[in-house]
This record gives structure tokens, sequence and C-alpha cells, in this order.
């Protein structure tokens, strides 16, 4: 009967909009939560088909749908903590749970949060205070990072911070930039050798030394603008790693600078970068000591010796003071030596449909039928964004709205309650008749 139908309708209209109800509460009571996305009630219709004509009509009702929009982002609120991490865009931080880190029995759930405010737990393992455990790619003892694949999460693992976590940069590469006096290349004089030590670090932090020696050629008339350098490495018990005969120039366009580079012993002088391929007790070490022609290397000027621009990479042990996280996901490590190095990289994670993403506690997601498979992409590549640092994501809840619909809700709620009381007077007529 239509009268029936009716009453279904009523009842199923009651149904429907307490579940509309129940996210619009959920909604703002997660107003002040970071990260959280809102959730939205669609109506939908059920149409009883009935013969054109017919004169009757049967109510169908309504059923009620959610869905959480998790492709809404928030605004992001700055925070005074490095490891509070947010995204600029729609990838998504890969984290687990810290029950499953210590767990046999398969891999590592793969979960996904846009905001989280990361701290080391007593034993380093980066995590919130909800358990999630932020998961990144390892870097190389050189600070690269190797090539993973991008479709699973075989290769991420838990990312662990030491405070008492120290390390060293051995130097690599080294600029000479020195000059010798004219005059000692002259006939006359005294043709004395000029030391010079350099600092370098070892493989170990250690502090080495290369010991330079620059020897004039003097003639026995004019000027010979000639010197041998000997370079002897500390490392190896002052042994002789590179001997070289130098030319300086003396015409008036480039007068001072080198002429020509012999290599007598050692490693081989490459004109074309003006470096000296030295290998020293903890390998190779370039030492560029200008091109043929470059004012701004060995020069040979005036009657003065003077180091004029000695510079050099690497650095001693140092121990750690702060570690950071970049637009690109590269976590950082700063020294209190001065040294910085890439410890992990934090990939973001995407899907084809983020609002098909399972949703579980404390603002995480899992992928499901809905959401596709994931990618694992750098932070700044695709369509993901970009990692923040020192920020969270705000809630998507706006509490204006979310008033303005629960104004509505309870207006269509009593509405509903209404056209159930109806029925049951026209019900208790029907009833009467008999009597």
């Amino acid at each position: 009967m239509s009268i029936s139908s009716a009453l279904n309708a009523g009842v199923a209209g009651l149904n429907a909009n307490a579940t509309r109800l129940a996210t619009i509460s959920d909604n703002i009571a997660n107003s002040s939560t970071f990260g959280y996305k809102r959730t939205e009630a669609n109506f939908e219709s059920f149409v009883i088909r009935g013969a054109p004509g017919a004169g009757t009509y049967s109510a169908g009702g309504v059923r009620a749908s959610t869905v959480r929009l998790i492709d809404d982002r928030g605004g992001l609120v700055g925070t005074s903590n490095a490891m509070d991490l947010a995204v600029g865009g729609r990838g998504m931080l890969p984290v687990t749970t810290s029950v499953s880190l210590g767990g046999t029995s398969g891999d590592r759930p793969l979960m996904m949060t846009t905001t989280g405010s990361f701290r080391p737990d007593d034993e380093g393992v980066l995590k919130t205070d909800s358990g999630l455990v932020l998961l990144g790619w390892p870097a190389n003892a050189d600070g690269t990072i190797s090539t993973y694949p991008r479709d699973t999460a075989s290769g991420l693992v838990p990312i662990v911070i030491n405070s008492n976590q120290t390390a060293g940069d051995p130097t690599t590469a080294m600029n000479l930039g020195v000059n010798l006096p004219a005059t000692e290349t002259e006939e006359g004089a005294g043709g004395g050798s000029i030391p010079l030590a350099v600092e370098y670090f070892g493989n170990l932090g250690t502090s080495e030394s290369l010991n330079v020696t620059f020897t004039p050629v003097v003639p026995a008339t004019g000027s010979s603008n000639s010197w041998t350098m000997v370079i002897a490495d500390s490392a190896q018990g002052g042994a002789v790693i590179g001997e070289y005969e130098l030319v300086f120039d003396d015409t008036r366009g480039f007068g001072g600078t080198l002429a020509s580079v012999n290599t007598v012993s050692g490693g081989a002088y490459d004109s074309a970068t003006g470096t000296l391929a030295l290998t020293v007790a903890g390998g190779p070490l370039s030492v560029t000591i200008g091109r043929l022609g470059d004012p701004n290397g060995l020069t040979q000027l005036s009657d003065t010796f003077a180091p004029t621009q000695i510079t050099k990479d690497g650095s001693p042990v140092g121990n750690l003071t702060s570690v950071e996280v970049d637009e690109g996901g590269y976590m950082i490590a700063t020294y209190d030596t001065g040294f910085t190095r890439v410890i992990y990289q934090v990939p973001l994670v995407d899907v084809p449909n983020p609002n098909g993403l399972i949703s579980l506690n404390n603002q995480t997601y899992q992928v499901s039928p809905h959401s596709g498979s994931f990618f694992l992409w750098d932070a700044g590549d695709g369509p993901t964004g970009a990692v923040v640092g020192y920020a969270r994501e705000g809630s998507t809840t706006d509490v204006a709205g979310e008033l303005t619909d629960l104004i509505q809700t309870q207006r269509a709620y009593s509405s509903n309650a209404k056209v159930i009381q109806t029925v049951d007077e026209m019900l208790q007529e029907t009833t009467n008749i008999k009597r």
C-alpha cells in the first residue's frame, strides 16, 4: 500500500539523517585534529516503479552513503619541531605501526598519512605519540640514495636518529692557491726550498697533512721562472706522492701564471681542469693548482711567498646536532663540525583515487581495490608535491559550514518524524473504520 510505503520512507529518512548527523558530529569533534579529513554524507533516492497512469504511487525512500574527502587538504600550521612534517600536495608520508617492528610474520604493513609530529623514541626510532613510525630509504655512506623499487615497500626501513651519532667526512678535493716569489728564480738567488703544510682529513676522521715543498730553479744568468714542487703524504710516513716541474709565464698578458706543468712522478696533471690526481693513504685526492694562464691557482709574482687561497672539503669527526628534512624529502644531518650529510630520503606515496583509501585510526590510510595501487615518488616530482618541515596540516573541517548542515539535518529529521506521526494517525483512522 502507498500508506505503508510512506511509513517506510519516513523511517528511511530518519536513518539517513541520523547518518548525516553522525558525520557532522565527527567533523565538528575533529575540527582541531591535525590532518583530519572531513566526512560527507550523500543521499540517494529509491524509486519503486509503477505502471504509468495507474493512479497509485509507492514511496521508495532514501539511502545515505558516506565518503571521506581524503583529497581535500587543510592549511599548513607552522611549528617549532623540525620533524613536524606535512605535504604540500596530494602525496602522503609512508608510515607503519610501531608494534609491527618486532613482528616476525610477513612484511610490515604500509600505511600513509598526510602529516605527523615525529620524534625519536628511546631507541632512536622516529615515531609519533600514537605509534606511527616514519619510513624512508637509507642513504649510502657518501650520502647518495640507491635505486629502490617504486611499486613496493620492500626498500623502506624505519628511520632511526641517534643523538650520540658521530660521523666524519674525508677530504676528496683541495684547492691550492699559492703565490711564489719571482725573485727566487733569478740569478744569484739563495735557492732555498719553501715548505707548506696543508691539512686534510682521512677516511677515519683523522687529521693528516700534505707536505708541499717548492724549490726554485736558479739559473746562471737571467731568470728561469721555474720551480720543482714535491708533495708528500704524512699518512704514508712522509712518502712522496707527486713531483712536478712548474714553469711560469713572464709575458705581459699572462705574467705570473702557469705556462707549463711537467709530471715527474705521481698523479698526472689535467690541463683542462687544472687538477692533480693524487693518491693519499685513504684514496684519491684531487688537488687544483690552476689551469695554464689561470690567475686563481699557483702564481709567481713579486718577492713574497703567500698562500692566497687554500680550501678543501671534508671535516673531522663531529657530533650530531640537528636533523631536518628538505622539500625533496631528503633527511639531512648536521654535525658540530659544520659537516652535513644526507642520511635518509622520505618518498611520497600516491594512489590514483585517494578517496578510495581505507581510513584507519590516527589519520592513516591503506590501499584498497577502490584506490588503486600505490607508487613511491621523489618529493617534488610528479603530482605529489613537496615535503614541508616545521609544519602540520590542519583539519579540513569548516565549523561554520558543519553547524549550518546541522540545522538542516535537524529540520529534515523532524520532518521525517512528522511523516511517521502522520502515517500513524492515518492508520489509526483506518483502524477506527471497523468500530
